[in-house]
């Protein structure tokens, strides 16, 4: 009985050990088996993108990647992740995934955070309603507007970001960055300026800005404005009287005699100083010309008819620059040129 006892103990654990063996034979070939799915090529037949949402979970991405056909195992993806300690080092954007790329190739780009980035240009001066109408319009952004930045409060530039990104952030770093450069300039601002304030500063270089487009001219249109600040006169700015009628947008036609009589807030023909507000966004140079202006003697300028100004420190010369426009609107109606 004793012997008996022994050799059927002795049978049950040989049972068991065998068990064993084939357990460990089994997680062995299962573990092989996951290796080789995680580093081995994998199923995408050809370079796609792939989105990482702004805060999705591992499990998240890794089912919409075997949802998509980029890998052939959610849980081997997961199981990798943890294995390397990269569960929570994937960065959101969006990504470009060779065909072929392996479930840990996919997870090295995720963690780089080398997402594709997009660009948008924020032309100088642009009004605010423009602003957000490029803003919403383009198709990487998220989210809606509901942040509306006052006029003159972003700067124009380019801003390069990841699809994904809401539009209010980017209005936020537009307004950011206009008073980063705002408060830099101001800081190397000229001495005994007529502008008491930013704000000041702001809503003259955006007159600036809407009265030239050559660059080298703006230190010596807000030179003219500042030397009529300083003596008292009227700006005369018939970019201003536009942004009263219509917000910034194309008039479409010549300033009629009655607009420019009417006392409006925006009539600089017919106020003293500044206008209550910004009539765009000015950009970089413009600020920087209203804050150290060109020293110069002039108070006039018209168009010239090259697409600049004829500038001018008497009403006698700019009368006679303004009768040369007149010529050249002239032949111009009359298809001459």
């Amino acid at each position: 009985m004793v012997i008996g006892v022994g050799q059927t103990v002795l049978r049950i654990l040989g049972y068991l050990f065998l068990l064993i063996l084939v357990a460990m034979a089994g997680a062995a070939g299962t573990a092989y088996w996951a290796k080789m799915e995680f580093e081995g090529s994998g199923p995408l037949a050809q370079e796609t993108m792939f989105v990482v949402p702004k805060g999705a979970s591992l499990t998240q991405i890794a089912e919409q990647l075997e949802k998509d056909g980029l890998i052939s195992n959610a849980y081997v993806f997961r199981a990798g992740a943890y294995y390397l300690r990269k569960q929570g080092g994937l960065k959101a954007g969006e990504y470009t995934v060779p065909a072929g790329a392996s479930m840990q190739d996919i997870l090295v780009i995720f963690e780089s955070g080398k997402a594709i980035t997009y660009k948008l240009t924020v032309p100088e001066g642009l009004t605010t309603a423009m602003i957000i109408e490029l803003v919403r319009k383009h198709e990487a952004l998220s989210g809606d507007v509901t942040v509306l930045p006052t006029e003159g409060q972003l700067l124009p530039e380019t801003y390069v970001f990841s699809r994904g990104m809401a539009r209010n952030e980017l209005l936020r770093r537009m307004a950011l960055d206009h008073n980063r450069v705002l408060n830099e300039l101001w800081e190397k601002r000229a001495p005994d300026l007529p502008i008491k304030t930013k704000y000041e500063a702001v809503i003259l270089a955006s007159i600036v800005e809407k009265e030239t487009g050559v660059p080298r001219e703006r230190p010596h249109v807000a030179g003219v404005f500042v030397n009529r600040l300083r003596k008292g006169m009227r700006l005369e700015s018939d970019p201003t009287i536009i942004y009263g009628i219509t917000q910034g947008y194309p008039l479409g036609r010549g300033i009629r005699q009655s607009e420019l009589q009417a006392a409006t807030p925006y009539n600089t023909y017919a106020i003293a100083g500044l206008p209550p507000t910004p009539i765009a966004n000015p950009g970089r140079e413009s600020l920087a010309a209203v804050l150290n202006p060109m020293a110069t003697e002039d108070i006039f300028f018209v168009a010239d008819g090259t697409g600049g100004h004829a500038f001018a420190s008497t009403l006698e010369e700019h009368e006679k620059n303004v009768a040369r426009w007149r010529q050249i609107e002239k032949q111009r109606a009359a298809g001459g040129g």
